[in-house]
C-alpha cells in the first residue's frame, strides 16, 4: 500500500497555465498535468492508493477559492486534500477554525512563495493555532528552485520556529523535502530526532541514498513519509526507487502508509471510502 502524501493539482481551467508558468521558472517538465484525472491516472500507473492534496494559498484573496475545492475533491475516492492559508490573511485564526470545520485535515504553507520566514511571527501564530485545534501544516523547506533566493525555511530557522511553538506530544509539523531540500547535511546537524515529520518529496532521485537512510535510522521511521511532489517527480518512479531501499518490513510499511493513516485519522483506506 502506497500514500503519496504530497502531490499538486489545480482546478481544469487554470492547470495548462499554471503547469507552464511554473515548469518555465524551475526549468522542469511535470510527470503528469496538473489536473485531477492525470492524478488519477498517476496513482493507477504507479500503484499509489491515496493522494494528498496540497494547495498553495499564494494571495490572501484566494483563502475562499482554494479551500472550497480542497473540499470538493474530499469527495473523491483516492483524495484526500489539505487546505491553505496566507500569512497576511485577516482573521488567523477564525479561518483556521473554518478549515478545521469543513473537514480538512491541515493546510499547506510555503514560506518561498508567501514571501515570509518561517520564524516570522505570523507563522509561529498559524502553527500554533493549528497544534491547539488539531491541524496538521506541511511547509515547504529548503532550496525551491523556482525561488532560490533567499530561501525562507532553512534548518535554522526551523530550529527557531520550534523554539516559539507550544509544547505538544504529537508531532504535527511536516517538513517536506526530506527536511530541508538540498540542505540534508544541515538537516542532519539540527532537525534529525526533533518532534517532527519529514516527506520524501522530490527528494528520492537526488538525494543520496546513504545519506537517505542515515536520515531515516536516526529520525525513526515512524516520523517519515512516502511523498512524491507529483506532478514534477513521477509517482511509478519513486514507488519503484522506494522499493529498492534497503529497509525492512516494517520501516518500509511506516513510511509507505501507516505514518499516513495515522494523520489522516484512518485505520485502513476503507474507513476512507466509507
Amino acid at each position: 500500500m502506497f500514500i503519496d502524501f504530497h502531490t499538486h493539482i489545480f482546478p481544469d481551467k487554470i492547470a495548462d497555465a499554471a503547469i507552464s508558468e511554473l515548469s518555465q521558472r524551475c526549468g522542469s517538465e511535470p510527470f503528469a498535468d496538473g489536473k485531477l484525472n492525470g492524478l488519477l491516472s498517476s496513482m493507477k500507473e504507479g500503484g499509489v492508493d491515496l493522494s494528498v492534496v496540497l494547495p498553495v494559498v499564494t494571495s490572501p484573496r484566494q483563502f475562499d477559492s482554494i479551500n472550497r475545492f480542497a473540499q470538493s475533491l474530499n469527495e473523491v475516492e483516492g483524495i484526500v486534500s489539505f487546505g491553505g492559508i496566507h500569512p497576511e490573511c485577516e482573521n488567523i485564526e477564525e479561518k483556521l477554525d473554518f478549515i478545521k470545520e469543513i473537514g480538512l485535515k491541515g493546510i499547506k504553507i510555503h514560506p518561498d512563495y508567501q514571501k515570509t520566514f518561517i520564524d516570522d511571527p505570523k507563522y509561529v501564530k498559524i502553527i500554533s493555532h493549528c497544534i491547539k485545534i488539531g491541524l496538521y501544516v506541511v511547509t515547504h523547506s529548503g532550496l525551491d528552485v523556482g525561488y532560490p533566493d533567499p530561501i525562507h525555511c532553512t534548518p535554522q530557522r526551523i530550529l527557531n520556529l520550534l523554539s516559539l511553538l507550544p509544547r505538544h506530544e504529537e508531532p504535527r509539523l511536516i517538513l517536506a523535502h526530506t527536511g530541508a531540500f538540498d540542505m540534508w547535511d544541515e538537516v542532519e546537524e539540527k532537525l534529525v530526532g526533533k518532534n517532527v515529520y519529514f516527506d520524501l518529496a522530490y527528494c528520492l532521485d537526488k538525494i543520496s541514498e546513504r545519506q537517505l537512510m542515515r536520515i531515516i535510522s536516526n529520525h525513526g521511521s515512524d516520523k517519515i513519509l512516502f511523498a512524491t511532489d507529483s506532478p514534477w517527480s513521477g509517482q511509478k518512479e519513486f514507488v519503484e526507487i522506494f522499493n529498492s531501499l534497503p529497509l525492512n518490513r516494517q520501516d518500509k510499511e511506516n513510511i509507505s502508509y501507516k505514518n499516513a493513516l495515522k494523520i489522516l485519522s484512518l485505520k485502513n483506506l476503507k474507513a476512507l471510502k466509507c
